[in-house]
């Protein structure tokens, strides 16, 4: 029997409970509680919206959307979003999954922290991104009720000190590949955890190419 968790029926099909022990497998409890809550927060923000999501599409999405901060499936060079998103796709694939649903889930982890751009797409990519940025940021905060919140919590708890405790998560995911923090909103936690960090200017790359004007 599937759970339900502040109204939300959690996935229980054969993908999303493989899904589920991978994860749990692979991640620690706060990048594991993490994913959960994001696929529930992106639910619940796809109700009051009035979207049509895929709630399997969107709970691959956000199970496996920090993966790419993990030993296991970190690259040395590619941004941890797009790995993240390359673990997801190997693992639809392994269960044949339609390409076109593959694509959306792979674009909703390699965009979550680009912001100004997924909630303009398909709805999985819309509210993967909308679920991270309420348990990372805040953001429509309000927009939840208090019973929400505190059901979703008691289920997979925000750990004591949960804001610091994710930053460093962060960094210790990207610390070794700085060249993928360019552009991207992780240059901000480098510059705040790595005294080292150099962060690349868009305009001195413009300036200094081998342009002649």
């Amino acid at each position: 029997m599937s759970e339900i968790i502040a109204g939300i029926r959690v996935p229980d099909s054969a993908i999303a409970r493989a899904a589920t022990q991978l994860v749990r497998d692979t991640e620690d409890d706060l990048l594991y509680n993490h994913s959960r809550r994001v696929f529930l927060w992106g639910a619940l923000s796809g109700e009051r919206r009035g979207l049509k999501y895929d709630p399997e599409l969107l709970y691959l999405g956000a199970m496996f959307h920090d993966m790419g901060l993990t030993e296991k499936c970190s690259s040395p060079d590619l941004r941890f979003e797009v790995d993240g998103a390359n673990a997801a796709r190997d693992f639809m694939k392994s269960y044949g999954v339609p390409e076109r649903d593959i694509e959306e889930v792979w674009t909703a982890i390699a965009l979550h922290t680009t912001p100004g751009i997924p909630e303009h797409m398909r709805p999985t990519i819309a509210l993967v991104t909308a679920g991270v940025e309420m348990d990372v940021l805040g953001i429509a905060y309000n927009d939840f009720t208090h019973e929400q919140r505190s059901h979703i919590c008691a289920h997979h708890p925000r750990e004591q000190n949960f804001k610091e405790n994710i930053i460093d998560h962060f960094a210790n995911g990207i610390i070794k590949k700085p060249q993928t923090t360019f552009g991207n909103v992780k240059a901000d936690v480098l510059a705040l955890k790595d005294m080292n960090y150099v962060r690349g200017n868009f305009c001195s790359i413009i300036l200094g190419s081998a342009w002649s004007s």
